[in-house]
């Protein structure tokens, strides 16, 4: 296989494998979350309310998605929408009561869940990953040339 195919191939897999993985971890430790679903969390957490919109322009997924994930996530109880009072067409994304109880616990487990994951690579090694994977978003990104406005 040639190296360009690799990388295509193998960040697939990496993505794939980390969403199944932490799946798992949090079924097992009774966390009713998918991994999109907690990425749509861990954001709120980290900017506070947000518009569908700013969602899903931060965790890189299409509006549709988005929605989806939204709707989810208020059947349980974690997030409800909120009529902006400037704009009635936009959605205030706000986290619950019960959805900010599952902060702490809930962004422990994904960091465990990637100290597994790159469990016996160096930092060396992971600050070149970083590296690449940002020029690599770079490359391809039609908004933001810096890679940097993932929600990390």
């Amino acid at each position: 296989m040639i190296l360009v195919k690799q990388v295509g191939v193998y960040v697939n897999i990496l993505n794939c494998r980390l969403k199944k993985y932490l799946a798992e971890v949090f079924k097992k430790n009774n966390v009713n979350l998918t991994a999109e679903q907690y990425l749509v969390m861990d954001t709120l957490w980290n900017e506070g309310t947000l518009t569908q919109q700013a969602i899903s322009f931060i965790i890189q997924k299409d509006k549709n998605s988005v929605t989806q994930f939204i709707d989810n996530l208020e059947k349980k109880g974690l997030v409800t929408r909120s009529v902006a009072k400037e704009d009635r067409r936009v959605n205030n994304i706000v986290v619950t009561g019960e959805g900010m109880a599952l902060k702490d616990s809930t962004k422990q487990l994904a960091i465990d869940t990637m100290e597994k994951a790159i469990d016996g690579i160096g930092e060396q090694d992971l600050q070149t990953f970083v590296t690449v994977l940002k020029k690599i978003c770079s490359n391809i990104s039609d908004t933001d040339k810096t890679g940097d406005n993932l929600a990390l």
